[in-house]
């Protein structure tokens, strides 16, 4: 029946712009253009029979709360205030002309930040840097707060998880870090600060975020996202961990996030060294039986990271969150596979990210071989999310995955649930699960949203996103997606 009324309607306005041609056989070709297109039914946007539709629809009947569920959450230690605004704008008010692009591990001066800076929206990559120079950083940060445009909001890992959870009214949450007043004032009623955790002034961050297409000299962004950067020396010492640590003894939680390792890339080797063993040694200080999930973040420096990995922190906590950045600079820090990558070529191939997060489990994880108690991978991309889990240790994975995809489509967009006009469905259609071994060829049907398998005592769940095709704001989108893949979590009571 459609496929008729479709062809009668095209024969119709065939016949209608005909008729005019016949009447008015002087018409210029360009007219009769126009109105062969004014004619034509304009593009539909993405409806319920939609693969958008489909997709969100699927994920709707799948997402469904866990059988036990965290009564308490306390997490710590990273906290700031951000400061979003164009980063164009910004370079331009700052007197800085477009120029090439080139990447610092460390930022020292403002044409640092402006190479940097260009060289990550040429990529269209999200990349978080340290700026050595606190007077040229004070100086940046109070052009950029007071920029017309420039918004405030709630910033740090662990504040940016702690919020999240925090919108469920039955979750009690501990937040400890560097809170200052002005985002004392941001932070939402339902989370509890320890007095020890409060301080006379607040730390900084800029975020410099760019539009898919926007322009910068000869630059012409591919995605949107942003670079962010700070002098933030409370959190580069991770200053609260101890206050933390002390603090869950009378908080009593049954779940803590830490985050903030990424902090220390400021610091002295020797001081990253000496500050990661306190870390191992206050993680340590955690009841048994109390999962602790680490946000990891952008990283520049090789050898923190391998020493995250090596130095027992790993084998300390129960679940990882990272993005694919995290994950190949992981790789390759520590020898794993395809280290040799230099970076991912366009999106992340799901087989490789599959090997990579099967090498950690397999490498750090929980074994009868092993006293770690790493047991849970939550990987994300801009089109799709990855869980790997050890079997026998959490439940609840397949909601887990759909609900930390959902929430990246509707945070991006800022709306209550999925849009389907506003995003759209760019994960690949069909994959290998792993280049390591003979991996099966998986074709995607977006009524079964999350798709699962199964190597040597692993489960992986992977599910597409439904990308904002114009994003309101994409700082914060992995700690959503990461607290939002928590809350549907379930682990079992035997750990």
């Amino acid at each position: 029946m459609a496929l008729w009324r479709g062809s009668a309607y095209a024969g119709f306005l065939a016949l209608a712009v005909g008729c005019v041609f016949l009447l008015e056989p002087q018409l210029p070709h360009s007219t009769l253009r126009s109105l062969w297109s004014s004619l034509q039914p304009g593009p539909t946007s993405p409806g319920p029979g939609s693969p958008e539709g489909r997709l969100a629809a699927a994920w709707d009947a799948l997402i469904v709360r866990p059988a036990r569920r965290w009564r308490r959450v306390a997490v710590g230690v990273n906290a700031c205030v951000d400061v979003v605004l164009s980063g164009v704008k910004l370079l331009q008010a700052l007197g800085l002309n477009p120029g090439d692009g080139k990447d610092h591990s460390i930022l020292h001066s403002k044409n640092d930040l402006k190479e940097t800076f260009t060289h990550f929206m040429g990529k269209g990559a999200a990349a978080e840097r340290f700026f050595s120079d606190k007077e040229t950083f004070h100086d940046v940060a109070q052009v950029a707060s007071k920029f017309p445009g420039a918004q405030h909001y709630v910033g740090g890992n662990a504040a940016l998880i702690g919020q999240k959870f925090a919108a469920n009214s039955d979750l009690k949450v501990l937040l400890c870090g560097p809170v200052g007043p002005k985002l004392h004032e941001l932070l939402d009623d339902n989370v509890f600060v320890p007095p020890e955790s409060l301080q006379e002034v607040d730390e900084f961050h800029l975020i410099l975020e760019y539009q898919a297409g926007e322009e910068w000299g000869q630059l012409k962004a591919p995605h949107a996202n942003r670079l962010i950067f700070s002098h933030d020396l409370s959190n580069g010492a991770m200053s609260m961990l101890e206050v933390f640590v002390s603090s869950l003894e009378e908080f009593q939680p049954d779940l803590v996030v830490l985050s903030g390792l990424h902090m220390m890339e400021g610091q002295s080797k020797e001081f990253q060294r000496k500050r990661l063993l306190e870390v191992v040694t206050s993680i340590s200080d955690i009841p048994v039986g109390i999962p602790i999930h680490l946000e990891l973040a952008s990283m520049t420096n090789r050898e923190l990271m391998s020493s995250i990995v090596h130095q027992q922190v790993f084998h300390t906590v129960t679940s990882l969150g990272l993005n694919e950045q995290e994950l190949l600079f992981l790789s390759q820090s520590a020898a794993g596979p395809h280290s040799s990558l230099s970076s991912w070529n366009g999106v992340p191939d799901v087989g490789m990210v599959s090997d990579i997060l099967f090498w950690i489990l397999k490498e750090h994880g929980k074994s009868k071989s092993r006293a770690s108690d790493l047991t849970r991978i939550h990987f994300h991309t801009l089109v799709y999310h990855i869980l790997a889990t050890v079997d026998g240790h959490w439940a609840n994975q397949l909601a887990a995955v759909a609900a930390g995809a959902r929430v990246a489509g509707t945070q991006a967009c800022a709306t209550e649930t999925i849009d389907t006009s506003r995003v759209s469905l760019r994960a690949p259609h069909e994959f290998l699960t792993s280049h390591s071994e003979a991996g099966s060829r998986v074709i995607f049907n977006p009524d079964e949203p999350v798709i699962e398998w199964h190597r040597e005592g692993v489960s992986f769940h992977f599910t597409p996103v439904l990308v904002c095709k114009d994003p309101i704001r994409t700082v914060g989108l992995g700690d959503a997606i990461s607290a939002e893949g928590l809350f549907y979590s379930e682990v079992y009571p035997h750990y």
